[in-house]
């Protein structure tokens, strides 16, 4: 099938997504002799329109997994802001070390509902947004090159295909089931859903970096220890902060973090499908 341009589209508040769907789209576009374009859809002022493709575009589409899902806030978006228009996609999916469950399932029947048409898809393990202990180190140099062999594989599966394929298989459960609990270190379920960044207020510099960088917009510009809006725990306001003034204090939440510490100290695996 003839491939003008490969994209890169993803919502990544931490970089872990952004960095695989990057690594694949551009081997894509190297190993198809075409333009790499990318579509960053993490903030809120980048979620404006619809944007639309053609048969002639071969999208790289990814999303990190959230509870074992693609996260809830952002399917409302992908449903209202894309259209597929028969282009040929790719859905990646990157995950804390746990598992990615649903998500990558999820996502792909998405971008077919879309009017995508999918030729391939990735689960990639990524460190943890929550805890730097989880799985630290990603993405290895394995990681780049497992990435970029995937790429090749999907890319020469493109340039002989002669039909629109079939959606690709991929593992996960279709209808896919509900969103992973997260769980304290004694078990139970740990409830945080209201859990908000704090400030050490003496850190803190006033200098915007953490409501710039926040993916819901709930920040406060004139006022960064106030977060009205939604948080979604992505720890974006965190890991931008140059001074460390942001933190999560809330005791489920952190008893989770403990428990994924404690837990998921293997090295989970990446897996692809073609």
């Amino acid at each position: 099938m003839r491939i003008k341009t490969v994209w890169a589209a993803f919502f990544s508040p931490t970089g872990n997504t952004a960095s695989a769907v990057c690594d694949v789209a551009r081997t894509a576009a190297e190993t198809l002799h075409v333009p790499l374009r990318m579509l960053d859809f993490t903030l809120p002022a980048q979620r404006a329109g619809v944007h639309s493709f053609c048969e002639t575009d071969f999208v790289v589409f990814g999303v990190p997994v959230y509870a074992g899902r693609v996260p809830n806030k952002v399917l409302p978006f992908l449903r209202a802001g894309f259209c597929g228009g028969e282009a040929l996609a790719v859905p990646v999916v990157t995950f804390g070390n746990r598992s990615f469950d649903d998500a990558l399932i999820e996502l792909r029947n998405t971008l077919e509902e879309l009017g995508f048409h999918t030729v391939a898809g990735a689960a990639f393990a990524a460190g943890h947004a929550f805890s730097e202990k989880i799985a630290p180190g990603h993405p290895t140099e394995a990681d780049r090159a497992q990435r970029r062999a995937f790429a090749r594989a999907a890319a020469e599966k493109v340039r002989q295909a002669q039909t629109l394929p079939a959606p690709v298989s991929v593992a996960g459960r279709d209808p896919v089931g509900p969103y992973y609990t997260p769980l304290g270190l004694d078990g139970k379920p740990a409830a945080f859903l209201k859990a908000k960044p704090k400030t050490h207020a003496e850190r803190c510099r006033s200098c915007g970096r953490c409501a710039a960088a926040c993916p819901m917009g709930s920040i406060s510009k004139d006022d960064p220890t106030a977060v009205p809006g939604l948080c979604i725990k992505c720890q974006a306001c965190v890991r931008v902060c140059p001074v460390h003034a942001k933190y999560f204090d809330d005791p489920a939440f952190l008893s989770h973090v403990a428990m994924l510490e404690q837990t998921y100290t293997r090295p989970a695996q990446s897996q692809t499908f073609l």
